[in-house]
């Protein structure tokens, strides 16, 4: 046995044996020693195990307890240990996963795990798959295959020759579009700024009946999942107005297209399958480790027109290649964690951990209403939304959450009001971890305790 492989699995182990008894965001004394980081490149090898066990001392205990179950920020899940050991042994492998001519075995993966996935989503089974980052390539790569597709319908190559002189294209967005969609148009020479902005309901949908009429190349960017209600577009409604305009849509739903997979939720996605194209996170819901984003499109063709360099570099074949479906060549194989995870799970298991959190959601809601504060959102997903009284305390309150490192939840403004944001996201989560952090959330917005701001 490799003696540092063997030392680097025990050091793991041990980690994740210590996250029910540790605070969830480091101490100030871990925070510390990563100064010692700050140091000159060294000139002389060392050690490997002495290189491990550094990292080890400075890098684990001022790590944020993602993968524990009381971590609430940012919409994501803690990885599945299925799922971390296949990123291990796929690391491992060392497979370069653009080509299965050089990696026939993660292309396999791959191509399986993109065949349980537009099953598992209820996804046009034909559509093109590709493994990315996260939503946020996701989204850029569904966006530049229908930046292809609407001008090509315009007489217009963008592939060759670029947006100086093409016909405009109207990109439409709702009010509470998330910001890496805007990130992935500005990327994509479509403009942050030269959108049309269609309002939004009480809960962050965008209202169908504002959808103007389009003329022309045109792109409606929906939602299924508003980053803080948990919300979801009108897809059947603003699908039927777009197409009826030959409009393209594309779904930005980075954790709630997972609802999908859950019986008792797909009601909230009604219509998702009548759009375009689809972005989403695997490491959110599915909990797989970082990265693993995927962008599905319903025109294979167009998603390969925008990202091949098949022809230009490699020989075509009749074999699917990754790379001519994604923006890098080099990547990793992001397939196999994904694979492990639905292989371990089933369609049950997924549907299970999608509506435990949920249910974990409501737990948050009801028990804070419950203790005198104001809910802000329906919780008709995984996200709760907090005010604890005006904007500064509950900035306060958040601040001093954060600090006590029971557990970990971020702060939002939403709707001209400032809010904690507990999201629900990791298979880890207990109903214990839910009792515990509402004790703590609870405390620390007593009277007493909100006025202690950054209060250990």
């Amino acid at each position: 046995m490799n003696p540092l492989l063997h030392d680097t699995a025990l050091r793991a182990s041990h980690y994740l044996a210590s996250l029910d008894e540790r605070r969830v965001y480091p101490d100030a004394d871990a925070l510390a020693r990563l100064l010692e980081l700050d140091e000159p490149l060294p000139e002389h090898p060392q050690a490997a195990e002495a290189v491990l066990n550094r990292l080890d001392a400075l890098g684990s205990p001022a790590t944020m307890a993602n993968a524990g179950g009381r971590f609430f920020g940012f919409v994501v899940g803690g990885a599945l240990p299925v799922s971390v050991a296949a990123n291990w042994l796929a690391t491992v492998w060392d497979q370069n996963s653009a080509n299965p001519a050089g990696a026939p075995s993660t292309a396999a993966f791959e191509f399986t795990a993109l065949r349980w996935l537009r099953e598992l989503l209820d996804l046009p089974r034909d559509a093109a798959g590709a493994f990315v980052t996260g939503t946020t390539m996701g989204n850029l790569c569904a966006l530049a295959a229908a930046r292809h597709a609407v001008l090509e319908r315009a007489g217009w190559d963008v592939e060759a020759d670029g947006l100086f002189g093409a016909p405009p294209v109207t990109v439409v967005v709702g009010e509470e579009a998330h910001p890496t969609l805007f990130k992935a148009l500005g990327v994509l020479g479509l403009g942050r700024n030269r959108v049309v902005t269609v309002p939004v309901d009480g809960q962050g949908r965008m209202r169908a009946d504002r959808l103007p009429r389009l003329a022309g190349p045109s792109i409606v960017c929906t939602q299924a999942g508003n980053v803080n209600t948990g919300a979801f577009d009108p897809f059947a409604a603003l699908c039927e107005q777009a197409h009826r305009d030959g409009a393209w849509v594309h779904v930005d739903g980075a954790f709630g297209l997972w609802a999908q997979a859950a019986p008792a939720l797909r009601h909230l996605c009604a219509g998702v399958n009548h759009a375009d194209s689809w972005a989403t996170d695997a490491h959110k819901w599915l909990n797989v480790p970082y990265d693993s984003g995927l962008a599905f499109v319903r025109d294979e063709s167009a998603l390969r027109a925008a990202m091949s360099v098949t022809a230009a570099y490699l020989p075509a074949g009749s074999t699917r290649i990754p790379s001519d479906f994604t923006p890098e060549l080099s990547r990793r194989a992001r397939g196999v964690d994904v694979w492990a995870a639905l292989s371990a799970l089933g369609r049950d298991g997924v549907a299970a951990l999608v509506e435990r959190c949920c249910a974990h959601a409501r737990s948050f809601a009801q028990g804070l209403r419950d203790a005198g504060f104001e809910v802000l959102n329906d919780v008709v997903l995984n996200q709760v939304l907090v005010s604890f009284g005006d904007a500064q305390r509950t900035r306060a309150v958040v601040e001093n959450v954060q600090a006590d490192g029971t557990c970990w939840c971020g702060l939002t403004q939403w709707q001209g009001r400032v809010a904690m944001r507990i999201s629900v996201s990791s298979w880890a989560t207990t109903e214990a971890d839910v009792r515990r952090s509402l004790a703590a959330i609870v405390g620390q917005a007593s009277d007493d305790a909100s006025t202690r701001v950054g209060a250990k």
